[in-house]
């Protein structure tokens, strides 16, 4: 794989990587479980370079339980969420699998805020599991696991 693209719901918002994802994982916080609508999202980590996005999207910000402040982008136009950033990373940016074209590009590699996950969503226990989020976040997650 090199690269992939998605876009959100209506197509008035896409996207394209140039790069494969450098991480992929399950997020049970109640930030991730509310903006989704289920149990959990489903995030890929690449570098925000890497990233080229035609069409507007609108933030929504909202700090985590860290502290950093989360950055939820959504199409305007059909409201389906497509990215988020965080500012203790700011060089990365975490594209949702839900706006995959390929949703195969999507391969998770571990579970954050497993404490959080509903009964109902279970947790894949092939993958490294973190009850909140490890001190570093994700990249330092997946080197801990």
């Amino acid at each position: 794989m090199a690269g992939f693209t998605g876009g959100c719901l209506c197509g008035a918002v896409r996207y394209t990587s140039t790069a494969d994802p450098a991480l992929c994982g399950h997020c049970h916080c109640d930030d991730c479980r509310r903006s989704s609508g289920t149990g959990h999202c489903t995030h890929l980590i690449l570098p925000a370079a890497a990233l080229s996005l035609t069409g507007e999207l609108r933030f929504y910000d909202r700090p985590a339980d860290s502290g950093n402040l989360i950055s939820r982008g959504f199409c305007p136009v059909c409201g389906a969420a497509v990215l988020s950033r965080n500012s203790a990373m700011p060089d990365m940016v975490f594209p949702r699998a839900s706006s995959l074209d390929d949703p195969e590009v999507a391969k998770p590699q571990m579970v954050v805020y497993a404490s959080r996950a509903p009964s109902w969503d279970r947790l894949d226990p092939s993958l490294p599991s973190f009850a909140a989020m490890p001190e570093g976040g994700p990249p330092a997650a997946l080197a801990q696991g």
